[in-house]
């Protein structure tokens, strides 16, 4: 796993309970540590029943803590009230998985264990993502508990509904490592720099229906438009994300709004930006679309088929028509995928659409752009400044954008 600039030496308590789930979670200590977290693991009793302190340990390459009273290097504390320090450096708790047992406890106020006495400790948010079995999630004193750690301003994480070690099939389920950490990066970054900012982005590249079965379209995966509404997520943003791309896992804590032709995407953005900080237009649109939709499946035959084409409407010319009207969006950003001409191209679509800022990129390059997890792009400003970006990741690139929008709202 990539390291992620906002968990990078972020001190996590990654607590565990005594759920069949807690083998999962070493998957988790491990992807944490990988992005560049330090995790420290508080083990119950009834965890280790399940996997031994020893395998926390390896992926973590930190000490675990199983013991209130020990004060030695077994399992203890380095002092008897080590537990005050974990909580009080720490930026976040998680604990996963969680029991019924240990909700009612958090509750409630009990603290006879480590985990409990340092989750009343800690001064850092409090993530929890339960697992249990059977009907032991739905059931009213577990709901009710829940509902107090609620109000407490506990996050959760909701179990998802599958089929149980008892072979029961309901919700308790615990969630993959990739669904917790975008959790854990949304508990994290909700306090950020873009905190009470609305962020629009558009991704994936358009569909233009020719009949029911047909469309045209370009080899836009949507892949940096995700990168960059996961980047406002890290940065606090309230993000709206309109993607016609199909087969990403939604980002953690973004409005998904699905569209398919330039029409509905043009539709999507004037409504969600009209009260906009910024938006970012990483969707490739296509610029043409069949002059005539057939109701029909357009059948083989022996003749040329022909298809006349119309022009789709211009997204960010209308977007310019709103600012211009409104003030909204504050910050428009834009793309330019060219085959020729890079810079010349560029510019002129940064000044005939009123953008801020656009990035260029070279989409005849065969080590980045269009369906994979790199880009290389040459950032233009609106003053007439140019700065490249060699080849980097996309998530680097939507956490570039994010600090340039920061830095026009300073």
């Amino acid at each position: 796993m990539d390291t992620i600039a906002l968990l990078q030496d972020k001190r996590i308590i990654l607590a565990v309970t005594g759920s069949i789930a807690v083998y999962k979670a070493v998957d988790l200590a491990s992807k944490l540590t990988q992005a560049g977290a330090l995790v420290d693991v508080i083990m119950t009793d009834a965890a280790q029943r399940f996997v031994s302190p020893l395998t926390f340990q390896a992926v973590t390459g930190r000490p675990v803590y199983t013991d209130l009273w020990k004060a030695d290097n077994s399992g203890g504390l380095p002092t008897h009230i080590a537990h005050v320090g974990l909580g009080e450096d720490a930026d976040l708790m998680v604990v996963a998985p969680i029991t019924a047992n240990t909700i009612a406890k958090l509750a409630h106020g009990f603290s006879d264990d480590l985990l409990s006495v340092t989750a009343i400790a800690v001064r850092c948010p409090i993530l929890i993502a339960p697992a249990m079995d059977g009907g032991m999630y739905e059931h009213p004193a577990t709901q009710e508990n829940l509902e107090i750690l609620s109000m407490r301003g506990v996050f959760r994480i909701e179990p998802e509904v599958g089929r149980f070690a008892s072979g029961l099939i309901g919700r308790g389920r615990f969630p993959d490592t990739q669904t917790l950490i975008g959790h854990i990066r949304y508990t994290i970054g909700v306090s950020g720099d873009l905190a009470g900012h609305k962020i629009v982005v558009t991704a994936g590249g358009t569909r233009e229906a020719l009949d029911p079965v047909r469309y045209i379209t370009n080899r836009s995966s949507g892949k940096q438009g995700y990168a960059i509404a996961q980047a406002a997520i890290d940065a606090g943003a309230e993000v709206t994300l309109i993607t016609s791309a199909e087969n990403l896992p939604d980002p953690i804590g973004v409005q998904v709004v699905h569209v398919d032709s330039a029409d509905s995407m043009r539709d999507a953005v004037l409504e969600y930006t009209q009260d906009a900080t910024a938006l970012v237009m990483a969707a490739a649109v296509a610029d043409y679309k069949p002059a005539d939709v057939s109701n029909q499946k357009i059948k083989k035959s022996d003749d040329d088929l022909s298809i006349p084409l119309a022009r789709t409407p211009d997204i960010l010319m209308s977007v310019k028509a709103q600012r211009e009207k409104t003030g909204y969006p504050l910050i428009a950003v834009g793309f330019a995928a060219e085959s020729q001409n890079l810079l010349e191209n560029a510019e002129g679509k940064l000044q005939r659409k009123g953008l801020d800022m656009l990035l260029a990129n070279d989409i005849t390059a065969d080590d980045a752009g269009f369906a994979v997890d790199m880009n290389r792009v040459i950032v233009l400003d609106n003053d007439g400044g140019t700065q490249p970006l060699e080849l980097t990741s996309k998530a680097n690139i939507g956490a570039y954008i994010m600090d340039r929008i920061i830095g026009l709202l300073d």
